[in-house]
């Protein structure tokens, strides 16, 4: 999983303001996703009430690819400062509101500070610099008109032609380089090498460019525990939320084979379950909450 670098809100006597300015993000760059999620939606009010407008808000920051933002808490939301230290603090929170948005708006760090007059001051660190973007964005278009042929119509078909591309083209990467960029989409898509981060961004791009409304979806961790976590991809394939993890379809082997595999291949929730019956890797489970499109029904 990424690693964040958060730096929490300072600890500064607030002094809450007896009217909040109306704050608008008035810029959105073109990896702005227009999609409200069960668990946080886009808002244009950027006055927090709760927790879930702090969500919302924080969410709708990251999304729009906006470097520095300010918003006030309001006298009648008497916890809302204490509120946004937990949320600033809670990397594994913070994890999970990054994989709702496009791969090239992701942070890498955020800080938050509060000033003496009671301004919150968020500050986004992105993942991906515009060169590598550029770069990036060039090679999957030149892919995208080269292997989806016409003849490929199924939604299906053409997203198992990106799955299989990926996944022949790289290896994991044991070593987690830091200089093959293995854990973001430049890796798998020059380097050749990946990690369960640089599959998923490079799959939810290519996605996202095929008009896929998708996110990615992470095991849930801890600060106190040594938990490396795993993330894949969701996708909404015909008005079905689906799995589809090219990670574990790209298995390391042994004896230095290649394998490609389809077991965990646009599969619901309790398709997933079923995969993993036999497995004790805990690589799968997600919080039904966080990630509510993919809840199972029969519970």
């Amino acid at each position: 999983m990424v690693l964040l670098n958060i730096n929490t809100i300072t600890d500064k006597l607030i002094f809450f303001l007896n009217q909040s300015p109306t704050q608008t993000i008035e810029i959105k760059n073109e990896y702005y996703k227009n999609y409200n999620y069960v668990f946080v939606s886009n808002t244009n009010n950027f006055t927090p009430y709760g927790i879930e407008d702090i969500l919302n808000i924080m969410y709708s920051i990251i999304n729009s690819g906006t470097t520095n933002f300010t918003f006030y808490c309001p006298k009648e939301y008497s916890n809302c400062v204490s509120d946004i230290k937990e949320i600033t603090k809670d990397k594994t929170l913070l994890t999970h509101l990054n994989n709702f948005v496009h791969p090239f708006n992701s942070f890498s760090s955020i800080e938050a500070s509060i000033s003496d007059s009671g301004e919150i001051i968020i500050k986004i660190n992105y993942l991906y610099t515009d060169k590598e973007i550029q770069k990036i964005n060039k090679e999957v278009d030149n892919l995208i008109s080269t292997l989806l042929t016409p003849d490929i119509t199924t939604d299906y078909d053409k997203i198992k032609v990106i799955h299989d591309y990926i996944i022949d083209n790289t290896k994991y990467d044991l070593e987690n380089s830091e200089d093959q960029k293995s854990y973001t989409a430049y890796g798998p898509l020059f380097n050749h090498v990946a990690t369960c981060n640089g599959y998923t961004d490079l799959m939810a791009i290519f996605l996202t460019k095929m008009g896929y409304n998708n996110y990615k979806v992470a095991t849930p961790t801890s600060d106190t525990e040594n938990i490396e976590g795993h993330i894949w991809n969701a996708v909404n394939v015909d008005g079905q939320w689906l799995h589809l993890d090219l990670t574990w379809d790209d298995p390391v082997s042994s004896d230095g084979s290649n394998y490609l595999y389809h077991k965990y291949f646009l599969i619901d929730t309790e398709e997933l379950k079923t995969a993993d019956a036999n497995i004790t890797s805990q690589d799968h489970v997600f919080d039904e909450v966080i990630y509510s499109e993919l809840k199972t029904t029969n519970e």
